[in-house]
């Protein structure tokens, strides 16, 4: 599957459409489980981690841990970014990408499914399992002095 097919499944519309951030936000918010979430979030980056880095990994470990395995390398890969700007060590993304792919790997075992419920109540639960898991990273950051 090529990135334009991959963009076109996730979103609904063409790369470039004028709908497509519009689609992209109502899609991932509105999804009925945190997996779900990750299908439609930022379809681009989404394709890369798939076929760079989740594909090669399933080969070699169960489904779960190269998950959360390729949730690490994002938020590894949004650090660095954060390093080169600031020109200093920093560990926000790295951890918070670990527990939002272990949250999806949870709510899957769990089979948690919420799509039968209207789109706000999806959104909020979809906003709550992102800002809970930035919390725990926050707050844990802070007690063991990470920078």
């Amino acid at each position: 599957m090529t990135l334009a097919q991959y963009i076109r499944r996730r979103n609904g519309v063409p790369v470039g459409s004028s709908g497509s951030l519009r689609n992209m936000f109502r899609r991932s918010l509105g999804a009925g489980s945190f997996a779900g979430f990750w299908q439609y979030w930022n379809p681009v980056w989404g394709y890369g981690l798939a076929k760079y880095v989740n594909s090669p990994l399933r080969r070699v470990l169960p489904p779960a841990a190269s998950l959360i395995l390729t949730f690490v390398v994002c938020g590894a890969l949004h650090d660095l970014v954060i390093m080169a700007i600031r020109g200093s060590v920093t560990f926000l993304f790295t951890p918070w990408f670990f527990l939002l792919g272990v949250g999806g790997v949870i709510g899957r075992a769990a089979g948690l499914d919420f799509s039968g419920r209207p789109w706000l109540v999806r959104a909020f639960v979809n906003l709550t399992y992102v800002g809970t898991c930035l919390a725990v990273t926050v707050i844990a950051r802070r007690v063991f002095a990470i920078p």
